[in-house]
């Protein structure tokens, strides 16, 4: 396969230009896909660069479509009446956002921010039904992201309501990251995470305060229980994170 087309943007992204030549091709549900259809996916997109904390939607919008996400991360978040934030999710590259409002045409339930700035291809709603009603295999995809999207609400929910104190949701957090980096190195340094998330980003994501999670950073340090070296993460005592959720494990 040829590498990828890049070029340069006042962001200092590294743009994919084509659908066709993304090297995150096999490696993403929506975007491994057979060529012809990526082309007819590429024909109804459009695609743009946005700085970071820039909004994509927000909550309670009207639903416009689906962005896919070439380079950077999204940050998905709702918000309570007093202002309280909390993230749902953080979408990675090759991810598609905007997807159940776009497929029920309710309004959007979450808001979508830049973390940094990223390279989008956005496909309006109509066009994008339409698209998914004649090509069957894309419809399969979108029913399996709806699935992981269900998945990963559930793990929020498993956060804010399964576990009892802040320090139980921090390491069900931090073990469920190196279960993920389990999944994608094979098992090599599964327990050595990048750390791509600020307190107050992971205090939003657990349903606590940027103090606290300070707080509880420095008591599992203390511990010997986690090791942080500037933007790497380090578990070093497995055990004793997973004893902390021991009465929630099995739920």
């Amino acid at each position: 396969m040829n590498a990828a087309r890049v070029m340069k943007t006042p962001y200092g992204l590294q743009v994919i230009e084509s659908c066709l030549t993304c090297p995150m091709m096999q490696d993403r549900l929506f975007c491994n896909l057979p060529p012809r259809t990526l082309e007819g996916l590429e024909a109804i997109s459009s695609s743009a660069t946005y700085p970071k904390g820039a909004i994509l939607f927000v909550e309670g919008q009207e639903p416009r479509g689906v962005f896919v996400i070439c380079n950077g991360r999204v940050k998905l978040s709702a918000s309570s009446a007093d202002g309280k934030s909390l993230i749902l999710r953080i979408a990675d590259p090759g991810e598609v956002v905007g997807l159940p409002g776009t497929i029920s045409g309710k309004p959007y339930e979450v808001t979508a921010e830049a973390l940094e700035p990223i390279q989008a291809n956005f496909i309006p709603r109509d066009v994008f039904l339409k698209f998914l009603r004649e090509h069957g295999e894309v419809a399969v995809r979108v029913a399996e992201i709806l699935s992981d999207i269900y998945h990963a609400t559930y793990r929020e929910v498993r956060y804010l309501g399964l576990s009892g104190s802040a320090g139980e949701k921090l390491a069900r957090f931090l073990l469920d990251l190196a279960a993920e980096r389990r999944k994608t190195s094979e098992g090599r340094d599964a327990d050595r995470i990048a750390l791509a998330f600020t307190h107050e980003e992971i205090a939003q994501m657990i349903g606590s305060s940027r103090e606290t999670v300070t707080r509880l950073f420095a008591d599992f340090k203390r511990k010997r229980l986690i090791e942080v070296h500037g933007s790497t993460l380090v578990i070093t005592n497995k055990a004793a994170l997973e004893k902390a959720i021991e009465p929630y494990s099995t739920v």
